[in-house]
C-alpha cells in the first residue's frame, strides 16, 4: 500500500471505532465510508496537504481489502485461478496455479500475518497459541486453513490456506476436464446409486475430496446424508445433508469433539450413507463398524495406490487398542469395501482418476484380493473387460453391471 492509502485505510478505522459500527457483514456501508473518506483526503490533497492518489478506484479495493478482507492476500482469493496460499515467513509468500507453486512479491510484516490469522480464526471458535500450536478451520467461503506456530515452526507462523471451489460439483465437470471419461462417470453414478461403498485414495493434492463430493452429488435426493470431517471441505448439494466437524479442547483441555466420536453419533441420526472426509487414524475402526452394520458410506484415505489403499484401510484400525487385530480388520474391510477409486496429479498438475478397483472379499496371505475395473494407459481411463464380482447390491437395484461396463467400453 502507498503512504496515501494508509492513511485513508486509518481515517476509515478511526471513524468505525468513533461510531462503533462493523463493516465485517456491511458491504455497503464500508464502501461508503471509504469513498467518503477517499473523497476527504483527495479534497485536502488538492490543496497540497498530501500526496494525491492516481487510481481511487485501485485504492479503494485495497482499502476495503485491509479493512474486511484479508488485506494484500485477497486478490489470492478472489482470483480463481490460484488453488492455494501459503506463508513460509513474511517475505517468503507462495501461492499455487494449475498445480504449479510460484513465490509472489508480496512482502508482510510479523505483526500482519499475526492479524490476518487472528482475522481468520475470529468467526470459527478456533485458537492457535502456545498451547494449541496447530489449527484446521474452515474460511467463510469454505477454504481450508492450517497454522503452525514457533516453537514447533523454527521461527515464523506457518500459514497454508487451500481454497474451496464450487466450480467442480459433479462427475460431469470432472468429465468435462478430463478427469475421467463418461463411461466410468456412469458406472460410478450407478454404483453409488445401488449403495456401494465407496473408497477415494490418492496423494495429498489429488482431488480426492473434489471427487468425493462430485461422488455423493449423484447421490439420490431422498437419502439423507451425514458427513464427518476434521474441518467442513466437502460441497453437498442434497436435500438432506447434515454436516458436522471435529472440535478443539478448551483451555482446560476439556470439550472436545473427535472423529471417533462424531461416527458413533452419525449412527444415531438415522443415516442413509454416512461420509467421513478423510479417515487417518483409529476412526477408521468405528467407519468400518459403521459400514459392516448395513450403512452405506464413503471416505478418502491418503495412499499411493488403489491396493495401497485398501491396506492402509486394514493398517489403521489397529491404532484403535491392542485388542484389535488384523484377522478381524482385513476380512472386514474386504468385505465392506465395494469400490476404491485412486486419483492422482500429474506433472502438469492436472488431476485425474487413475484407477477404479472392486475388492472380490477374498483374502489371500492377509492381502485383499481387488478385480481392476478402469485403468488409465496412454491412451486414457478405459475398462479393462472385468466386472465386480459381488454384484448382489447391482441385481438388487435391478442394474445390469455386466451391461453398464460393456456399453461403456
Amino acid at each position: 500500500m502507498t503512504t496515501a492509502v494508509d492513511i485513508v485505510a486509518e481515517a476509515v478505522r478511526e471513524r468505525v471505532r468513533r461510531d462503533g459500527t462493523d463493516l465485517s457483514h456491511h458491504a455497503e456501508l464500508t464502501e461508503r465510508y471509504v469513498t467518503e473518506e477517499l473523497q476527504r483526503y483527495s479534497e485536502k490533497a488538492l490543496g497540497g496537504t498530501g500526496k494525491l492518489i492516481a487510481d481511487e478506484r485501485t485504492a479503494a479495493r485495497q482499502i476495503i481489502a485491509s479493512l474486511t478482507g484479508l488485506g494484500p492476500l485477497q486478490h489470492f482469493l478472489d482470483d480463481p485461478d490460484v488453488e492455494e496460499i501459503w506463508i513460509n515467513s513474511p517475505t517468503r509468500v507462495f501461492v499455487a496455479r494449475g498445480g504449479d507453486p510460484e513465490l509472489t512479491d508480496v512482502v508482510l510484516t510479523e505483526t500482519l500475518v499475526r492479524d490476518l490469522v487472528e482475522r481468520m480464526l475470529q468467526a470459527t471458535g478456533r485458537r492457535v497459541d502456545v498451547s494449541s500450536p496447530f489449527v484446521d478451520a474452515s474460511l467463510a467461503d469454505g477454504s481450508r486453513l492450517h497454522v503452525v506456530i514457533p516453537d514447533v515452526t523454527r521461527r515464523h507462523m506457518a500459514v497454508n490456506i487451500r481454497k474451496f471451489t464450487s466450480r467442480i460439483r459433479t462427475l460431469h465437470d470432472l468429465v468435462s476436464r478430463d478427469a475421467l471419461t463418461e463411461e466410468a462417470a456412469e458406472f460410478l453414478t450407478r454404483s453409488v446409486h445401488v449403495g456401494c461403498n465407496v473408497l477415494v485414495s490418492g496423494a495429498t493434492q489429488a482431488g480426492k475430496t473434489t471427487l468425493l463430493g462430485a461422488l455423493l452429488n449423484s447421490v439420490s435426493q431422498t437419502e439423507r446424508m451425514i458427513t464427518v470431517e476434521e474441518t467442513f471441505e466437502l460441497d453437498i448439494t442434497a436435500a438432506d445433508v447434515v454436516g458436522m466437524q471435529c472440535r478443539q479442547p478448551s483451555l482446560e483441555g476439556t470439550g472436545e469433539i473427535t472423529l471417533r466420536r462424531l461416527i458413533k453419533e452419525s449412527l444415531r441420526m438415522r443415516p442413509d450413507r454416512i461420509i467421513v472426509g478423510e479417515v487417518r487414524e483409529a476412526e477408521s475402526l468405528d467407519l468400518l463398524i459403521a459400514l459392516n452394520s448395513g450403512v452405506p458410506g464413503a471416505c478418502t484415505l491418503h495412499a499411493n495406490s488403489a491396493a495401497d489403499g485398501l491396506r492402509k484401510l486394514c493398517t489403521l484400525p489397529l491404532l484403535a487398542g491392542s485388542n484389535i487385530d488384523g484377522a478381524f480388520v482385513v476380512p472386514t474391510v474386504a468385505s465392506c469395501i465395494d469400490l476404491v477409486v485412486h486419483c492422482a496429479r500429474d506433472a502438469a498438475g492436472v488431476r485425474r482418476v487413475i484407477e477404479v478397483v472392486a475388492p472380490t472379499g477374498r483374502t489371500t496371505g492377509g492381502e485383499i484380493e481387488a478385480t481392476t475395473i478402469y485403468r488409465r494407459t496412454a491412451e486414457g481411463l478405459s475398462a479393462t473387460g472385468s466386472l465386480p464380482e459381488r454384484l448382489g447390491k447391482y441385481e438388487a437395484a435391478g442394474v445390469d453391471a455386466a451391461e453398464l461396463i460393456v456399453q461403456g467400453s
